[in-house]
């Protein structure tokens, strides 16, 4: 199992129809065929010292190995969101982990 959390940090200009936009092609990802499981969030209102609430958009992604996840960066649905939406954010962090 693998997964692939990213978190997005949208510029500050960025309207509120462009967020509910950005959300909805997170949401387009799971119909990738080598996604398992999927969920896309924002930040909680736990306040903790160790939680960062500091990003807009977080999109976690399962995939049962490397080789879904590979299926997944090349798919046409993923390339597209990139394309349509990367000039809304300012920042993105990535953690895979295995």
């Amino acid at each position: 199992m693998l997964a692939h959390h990213v978190l997005f940090w949208l510029k500050a200009d960025t309207t509120e129809e462009q967020k509910a936009n950005f959300r909805k092609g997170l949401e387009s990802l799971e119909k990738v065929e080598s996604v398992k499981a999927f969920h896309v969030g924002v930040p909680s209102t736990i306040e903790r010292a160790v939680v960062d609430t500091t990003y807009t958009f977080s999109l976690v992604l399962f995939f049962e190995d490397m080789a879904g996840h590979d299926v997944y960066q090349v798919h046409p649905l993923h390339k597209a969101f990139l394309e349509e939406n990367r000039v809304f954010f300012e920042k993105v962090v990535i953690y895979d982990s295995i």
